[in-house]
């Protein structure tokens, strides 16, 4: 009976030593197989992110805008391209999308929606009549004097969160962020266009 036990010990002994010995493999190779690997990214980090906060920003500068300005149907992407018109009346749709950094299918889509509205002209260059060249009519003219005063305060507002010494800093930081984008090698092409652009 004694010699019994013995054996029985000695089996679950070695059952013991084995097991111990699989779960140190085992941790071995969890180990090699995450060596390197960074844990996911968690929400509160990801809004830590500067592209996260700058989205974000975008997106409460844009609401501020169509707030000001709901009462004339204007987009911030319509009152830029106005504003491009103003100053650069007989200037084709291909150079106002350079001015404002628009790609081509979303300025023909803003283009048609100002044309649609009658706020923008476009007639054929004498040089070339498959070129179209832009100019304000007399209704988008006075609409874009209208809206300069509501953009101006939408701009404060967007501001408003900060005192004027955070606001200065603010604005030279996006600056030279923006500035060192337009410095790099074919920073003059329009940006790639983005999802909901078409909206104008």
């Amino acid at each position: 009976m004694y010699k019994k036990y013995v054996c029985l010990l000695t089996v679950f002994c070695q059952s013991l030593s084995f097991l111990s010995a699989a779960v140190a493999a085992g941790a071995k190779l969890r180990r090699i197989f995450t060596m390197g690997a960074t844990p996911g990214l968690t929400i509160a980090a990801l809004q830590e992110k500067p592209g996260y906060l700058i989205r974000r920003a975008q997106q409460i500068a844009v609401a501020i805008f169509m707030e000001e300005c709901a009462a004339l149907d204007m987009t911030p992407m319509q009152y830029a391209t106005l504003v491009a018109v103003r100053e650069n009346p007989g200037t084709d749709a291909t150079r106002i999308a350079a001015l404002i950094f628009f790609d081509r299918a979303t300025i023909g889509n803003v283009l048609d929606r100002l044309e649609n509205k009658g706020l923008i002209a476009r007639a054929s260059s004498r040089d070339d009549r498959r070129v179209k060249l832009l100019s304000l009519t007399p209704a988008g003219a006075a609409l874009l004097k209208q809206a300069d005063a509501l953009v101006a305060k939408a701009q404060r507002r967007i501001l408003e969160p900060l005192g004027a010494a955070e606001q200065t800093m603010m604005m030279h930081s996006l600056r030279k962020l923006v500035l060192r984008d337009d410095s790099e090698p074919g920073a003059k092409k329009p940006p790639p266009r983005l999802a909901g652009a078409a909206r104008g």
